[in-house]
């Protein structure tokens, strides 16, 4: 049987129409597939733990405090507080004067060294350790982060957030002193502390800083020195740190002074035994005129740390008397000018107004 044209022709439309369709699947397909291609590479790099954490590091290189402190964990909780061995109560008292920008500087050639898979505590169980290595102020340096994931944005990247905050403690103990320098800003260690709180002669505390990171302390002071020490921080948690302030030359020229005038004031006194002297002499003899006292020799003024001040162990000194005596024993009438020893020693502390107060015994 013949089959008319019209209807060949409307069975042909009828078999071409799952061959359009097909071909949008197709092309559905591939778009679909590139960007699930798309997706997975950037999961794997940009949003990968080791992304996060170049991105924190990034941040910490160019000075950017503000994007550094806006990735997930990085301000520490009770969890690291606890793994720290620190109180929750310390927690509200760490200052975070040294998360600034102009305590930044030196971190260079920031590179992903190692990603493993550790234990985790969120609900999909992963977790990385991941370890980049990097030049701190031309040292090579690597440090380690612990991240865990934290769902997603977007829907399909991944999100993550540090398990661990990698955020430094800076415990700081400043001996015989209060404040010290550090990268340049000076700080007062008691800026925190009560204001009831009662004087020590060291103080100390503790502030949030940035990790990974180099740390230079130091002192100076009208009175005080201390030698420049510098810290690598590179791991998150408490890094101990002591700035040792000492008397320099000022302070030590200042006490020796203040020694030599209280001996020349006991000079002045015309007597055998001076008030509140470190020296006197007992003549059985009569005097035949007034004693005359001068210093021969100053005890030299060396300062070291004690418990509560710096002291100056016994020093010698000498005092020269020139007096005229008469003999009990025949009459004769001699000058009598010798030279008599003494010891001297003190306590000194730098009082918060910068003077000096000075105990002699």
């Amino acid at each position: 049987m013949t089959i008319p044209a019209e209807q060949h022709r409307a069975r042909g439309r009828r078999g071409s129409m799952p061959r359009a369709v097909l071909a949008i699947v197709v092309v559905a397909a591939l778009l679909a597939a590139g960007l699930g291609g798309t997706i997975s590479a950037l999961n794997r790099t940009v949003y990968s733990a080791g992304g996060f954490v170049e991105q924190y590091l990034d941040a910490l290189g160019r000075g950017d405090t503000v994007g550094a402190l806006a990735f997930g964990g990085v301000m520490p909780g009770k969890a690291d507080l606890a793994a720290w061995g620190l109180s929750d109560d310390t927690a509200a008292d760490l200052p975070k004067t040294l998360l600034r920008a102009s305590v930044l500087g030196g971190l260079r050639n920031i590179e992903l060294a190692s990603a493993t898979a550790t234990p985790a505590t969120n609900d999909d169980g992963t977790a990385q350790t991941v370890v980049f290595d990097f030049v701190l102020n031309g040292t090579a340096s690597s440090m380690a982060f612990t991240v865990e994931r934290a769902g997603t944005f977007a829907g399909v990247f991944n999100a993550w957030k540090f398990t661990i905050s990698p955020l430094a403690v800076l415990q700081v103990s400043v001996l015989h002193e209060r404040s010290f320098t550090v990268n340049g800003l000076t700080l007062d260690t008691r800026a925190h502390t009560a204001a009831d709180a009662p004087a020590t002669f060291s103080t100390s505390a503790a502030y949030l800083a940035f990790a990974p990171n180099r740390y230079t302390f130091e002192h100076e002071s009208a009175m005080l020195t201390a030698k420049k020490s510098t810290v690598s921080v590179t791991a998150a948690g408490p890094t101990a740190v002591e700035v040792n302030a000492l008397p320099n030359k000022v302070m030590v020229t200042e006490v020796q002074s203040e020694l030599d005038k209280f001996l020349d004031a006991c000079a002045t006194q015309t007597v055998l035994q001076p008030t509140s002297c470190p020296w006197g002499i007992t003549i059985d003899d009569r005097i035949e005129s007034t004693p005359a006292w001068s210093i021969t020799a100053y005890p030299p003024v060396t300062l070291t740390a004690g418990e509560l001040s710096f002291e100056m162990v016994a020093a010698p000194g000498q005092a020269r008397i020139v007096v005229d005596v008469q003999s009990l024993f025949d009459g004769d009438v001699t000058t009598r000018d010798e030279d008599v020893p003494f010891t001297m020693g003190l306590s000194v502390t730098v009082q918060p107004s910068g003077a000096l107060a000075i105990q002699l015994h």
